[in-house]
């Protein structure tokens, strides 16, 4: 094994996990990356996997890499901005491990970030909101599941991932104040309040789908052949998309095209416009950055328009000032510049 798997071997197995403490789902991230740069040798390059080493790579590989990514596998800036960031980390353990390699190090610091296009934040009116979660069948096991998943999802503003990463025993509905536990980006745990209306819906699902309470069951699963197994973000897709389509037959605010994601930031909406300090939205969103959160300061336009129409109110109400300069010729010269 020459030196670049070796290091790459060190890399996934030992310094991501052990030593950085990375996140399982981190990991996978940084290899599928390095998958991808050893694909785009072998398949653009032309070069064999045993004859790889760190020789190969400068500045004008790792840029043609990333166009690769943007061209041959339609990725998005974000996409290719993340890739070029897990390479920078590799080659910066490589420059740890191997002074001789600090120079290829320097040189992923030459490769420029791409400037990604501004984000649109997609998020549901009030109206939309009550059509989407007034579409699962109730009467049926599945309905009471996925209005369930859809009422917890907006109330904790939680991920997809981390909804369907939840067991049993992450719910406290016993106590004074109900709480969720939740596992975010990078296992940083969170806690988050329930409202009364979402304990009385998990009350109900965990009745129907819960008979025999175990700690460690998925909270949400699908039965296969008889045995249970974690539900999938596919599956919540889905169903979504179906509602979302129904929803929008009844109240033509539902988007044309409704996705877990929008519920996250729907709430995150909500308690901004209720008046939430964005350092505590972050903290309940489990951003690492305020920066991150701050893009629904920008998306809510509502709060813009009703700020807008009070300064226009209070503009028609006031007086409209006389210019000091009225019939003061002397005034009139000297800023014009005329004396």
């Amino acid at each position: 094994m020459n030196d670049f798997f070796k290091t790459v071997r060190d890399f996934l197995l030992e310094y991501l996990p052990k030593q950085r403490c990375y996140s399982v789902n981190t990991v996978k991230s940084y290899r599928t990356t390095l998958n991808l740069l050893i694909e785009f040798l072998c398949s653009v390059k032309h070069s064999s996997v045993s004859k790889i080493d760190f020789a190969v790579f400068n500045r004008e590989i790792i840029l043609d890499f990333l166009n690769w990514l943007e061209t041959s596998r339609n990725c998005t800036a974000s996409s290719r901005n993340q890739r070029l960031m897990a390479l920078r980390t590799f080659f910066e353990y490589a420059g740890i491990v191997d002074c001789a390699q600090v120079s290829i190090q320097l040189e992923m610091k030459k490769v420029p970030i791409k400037t990604e296009p501004g984000r649109i934040v997609e998020f549901l009116t009030e109206d939309a909101l009550m059509a989407l979660l007034n579409q699962p069948d109730i009467r049926k096991s599945v309905g009471i599941r996925n209005r369930f998943f859809m009422v917890l999802m907006y109330d904790t503003a939680a991920r997809c991932g981390e909804l369907l990463n939840m067991r049993v025993k992450d719910l406290n509905i016993t106590a004074k104040y109900p709480v969720a536990h939740l596992l975010g980006k990078g296992g940083k745990p969170r806690v988050v309040a329930l409202l009364n209306k979402t304990v009385e819906h998990c009350k109900r699902y965990i009745q129907t789908h819960h008979t025999q309470l175990y700690g460690e069951d998925y909270l949400f699963y699908t039965t296969i052949h008889g045995v249970r197994n974690q539900m999938s973000a596919d599956t919540v897709a889905t169903f979504m998309k179906r509602y979302g389509e129904a929803a929008q037959k009844i109240c033509p605010e539902v988007p044309s095209k409704v996705h877990p994601h929008q519920l996250r930031h729907t709430r995150a909406i909500h308690y901004y416009r209720d008046g939430m300090p964005l350092s505590l939205l972050a903290e309940l969103l489990g951003h690492a950055s305020v920066e991150t959160t701050k893009i629904y300061a920008y998306a809510d336009s509502e709060m813009k328009r009703a700020a807008m129409e009070k300064a226009d109110t209070k503009r028609s109400i006031a007086a409209v000032p006389i210019p000091i300069w009225q019939n003061d010729n002397e005034m009139i010269m000297r800023l014009s510049g005329l004396k």
